[in-house]
């Protein structure tokens, strides 16, 4: 896993990160099925409570991001957060009804003060300008992707199979660990990288008490303006955990050859995950690569990249319907293609746009820009979740060709924009 030249630090965030995502993914993982099977709402409801949670839970990151710039610091973000966090998974493992919705507003608050400040203090590890950061946010990114690898075989085995408050109880317990990582290991590997607010100086000399310069003002409204694109590609990307889980349960011949083991639709939650960390390492050293060649593509032409190939695995779903339609359950082997393609565009645009942020906002803003960068995916999730809720009344390939055309035409319209946004940018790639 280690790859030469990237600060240790790096290694300490990525472990942190990879035990709270795999809290956050094997509570998702058995969200909507425990809605729909435990506390019995209907699809249309459990979906739209999903997209809703899936949604505010990203939007708390601009006011934990701007809390910590201004006030706590983003090391003290992260311990508080990590504590909400655990505090609303164990809450959910009481399967108590009345704890339901007190439970994810604990993951919300907590995930406010959580993410956008371990993601700033990445970029922090990195000098300006410095080749390695797309890398060394694409490593990150694997810490990501590795928590929700086990995450849906270890907390969806003992949800589904078990009961789910020890599915919950288990993502509860993956928090803490990360949480003890941290506490362990900031002093020793971060020195002063988010000890303290950013924005607080007496000093009327200081970058933080100036106001912003044109090039800035430019470099923020390209941030909010590929934020605007990253909408489109995660309301569809987050079908994965609604409408895609429900065609798996539904729709997917789930049973193991030669056995009669049908193994659990939340099973298809580490899809995903599984080729991030297959393919993360060749991105990281092609992106370091072209650099080092002056052929890398800018961060917009990524991000048309990545919006291409999303629609390309909702193409493969159009079909998959159809061949429901028509035969009844289909092979797993078309789900699998789809998230092969999803990641594919994931990796050209997630791990991209975070990097992104860290290179172009002003060290004053850092994590409240972050924040501002996490609220596409607020967005994103609400919308997805709205759509999801059709999942049941509509016919399913033409429920699959919605979010294809807006990942396609997003892409289109992107293009478009790749020159002009490429001059607001000033030089940074």
């Amino acid at each position: 896993m280690k790859e030469e030249g990237h600060p240790k630090g790096l290694y300490l965030m990525f472990f942190v990160e990879m035990w709270e995502r795999f809290s956050y993914y094997g509570m998702r993982a058995l969200l909507v099925l425990y809605m729909t099977k435990y506390l019995l709402f209907s699809t249309a409801h459990a979906s739209k409570v999903y997209g809703l949670y899936t949604g505010i839970v990203y939007m708390t990151p601009l006011i934990g991001g701007y809390l910590a710039d201004r006030y706590i610091g983003a090391r003290k973000s992260i311990i508080i957060g990590a504590i909400l966090m655990a505090l609303g998974q164990f809450a959910l493992s009481t399967q108590a009804p009345s704890l339901f919705y007190i439970a994810l507003g604990m993951l919300i608050i907590g995930n406010g003060f959580f993410k956008p400040n371990i993601s700033t203090m990445v970029g922090q590890l990195y000098e300006k300008n410095d080749p390695r950061r797309d890398g060394g946010f694409t490593i990150f990114y694997m810490g990501i992707n590795l928590g929700a690898l086990f995450s849906p075989l270890i907390c969806g085995t003992l949800g589904e199979k078990v009961g789910w408050g020890y599915g919950f109880g288990a993502a509860g317990v993956g928090m803490v660990l990360g949480l003890m990582l941290y506490l362990w290991g900031q002093k020793r590997f971060l020195g002063e990288i988010g000890l303290h607010p950013v924005a607080v100086s007496s000093d009327p000399n200081d970058a933080s008490n100036k106001p912003l310069t044109r090039e800035e003002k430019e470099k923020i409204a390209v941030i909010f303006i590929l934020a605007f694109f990253a909408v489109f590609f995660w309301a569809a990307f987050e079908q994965a955990g609604s409408s895609l889980t429900l065609f798996a349960d539904q729709a997917t011949d789930r049973r193991i050859p030669f056995t009669n083991w049908i193994f659990p639709a939340s099973y298809f939650q580490a899809v995903n995950p599984l080729f991030i960390i297959m393919l993360a390492p060749l991105f990281s050293k092609m992106w370091i690569s072209m650099a080092k060649k002056s052929i890398e593509p800018s961060t917009p032409h990524k991000f048309v990249c990545g919006l291409t190939l999303l629609g390309a695995g909702f193409v493969l779903m159009i079909f998959a319907a159809h061949a429901y339609q028509q035969t009844g359950p289909v092979s797993f082997l078309w789900l699998f293609g789809a998230y092969l393609l999803h990641t594919l565009g994931e990796l050209c645009l997630s791990p991209v746009g975070l990097s992104l942020v860290t290179k172009l906002a002003p060290a004053k803003f850092a994590s409240l820009l972050m924040g501002t960068w996490f609220l596409s995916t607020a967005a994103a999730n609400v919308v997805g979740g709205m759509l999801a809720g059709n999942y049941d009344v509509m016919d399913k390939a033409v429920f699959f060709m919605i979010p294809t055309a807006t990942a396609f035409g997003s892409a289109i319209v992107l293009l478009l924009l790749c020159k002009p946004l490429r001059k607001w940018m000033h030089g940074i790639n």
